[in-house]
């Protein structure tokens, strides 16, 4: 069965473009003003959504997104208030995908039939469970896969030609190239590392490859974007986002504005790579 992200991906691809894939934080800073954003972030380019399911110890990702996480968290975010998000985020929308991002933890402590039927309902069309390896795909990669949801991988710049094939057996929807070693946002990838490493990629699977990590700036989003099905950007979001917080913990008047003015600009570099590449 065709999926959301099988559609899209097919779209982009027949229109010769690649994907701008956008993260943001669930409820960062809380619920309504993310709701705000992530309504806008379609309209504002955004092609694919990862929203993050916030967590304590959000340990393989950087400052500025572990920093929403605990924002999220303090405003009251669960697990369910994310499915809440995406449920009325569906409600005006039925056609852009929406991955969520995130640990095993809160998923296992909700149940893992509970967890699929309710995302499932919800709207969600994907995961991506960073801290669970093929080896326990039984535990919830299997479990999704049935319930009809795309579970995304990710791979490495570590990630040699023999391990490639264990992280590709069950993925699907798109793979998630996580271009530089170490936590988000802490550097930004070199561009003919990346066509290299997709192109690696590419010789093991017909799926779209996404890169994502350390871009920060259209150009550098052009730049992947010309060698990759997709570029995704999220610490770049994510701290915009923290620049317009005042000191309660609320988005600024106009705050929601500022975030997506950055996605559109981001959006132009992805969604202009291929034709300048091609010039």
């Amino acid at each position: 069965m065709s999926t959301r992200l099988d559609k899209r991906f097919a779209k982009l691809k027949s229109e010769s473009r690649s994907a701008f894939v956008t993260f943001i934080t669930a409820c960062d800073p809380d619920f309504d003003a993310s709701y705000e954003i992530l309504k806008g972030l379609p309209a504002a380019g955004a092609d694919v959504i990862e929203l993050g399911m916030p967590f304590t110890d959000p340990m393989a990702d950087g400052p500025a997104i572990q920093a929403s996480s605990q924002r999220a968290l303090k405003s009251g975010a669960t697990l369910r208030k994310t499915l809440d998000l995406v449920r009325r985020f569906r409600t005006d929308d039925a056609e852009t995908p929406i991955v969520l991002m995130g640990y095993y933890n809160p998923i296992y402590h909700m149940g893992v039939d509970k967890f699929l039927v309710a995302a499932k309902d919800a709207g969600v069309d994907g995961l991506i469970v960073v801290d669970l390896p093929p080896e326990e795909d039984d535990e919830l990669c299997e479990p999704a896969m049935k319930a009809g949801l795309n579970f995304i991988r990710l791979a490495t710049p570590t990630t040699d030609d023999r391990r490639l094939p264990a992280v590709l057996a069950n993925t699907s929807g798109f793979v998630y190239y996580v271009s530089i070693n170490g936590i988000t946002g802490s550097a930004s990838p070199e561009t003919r590392d990346v066509a290299a490493a997709v192109a690696r990629i590419k010789r093991h699977t017909d799926l779209p490859v996404a890169v994502g990590f350390g871009i920060r700036t259209a150009e550098q989003a052009a730049a992947i974007a010309a060698a990759a099905d997709g570029a995704v950007v999220g610490s770049a979001i994510v701290s915009a986002i923290a620049s317009q917080i005042d000191e309660h913990n609320k988005l600024k008047s106009g705050g929601a504005a500022h975030v997506l003015a950055l996605v559109s600009d981001l959006a132009r570099g992805v969604h202009g790579a291929r034709a300048t590449a091609a010039e």
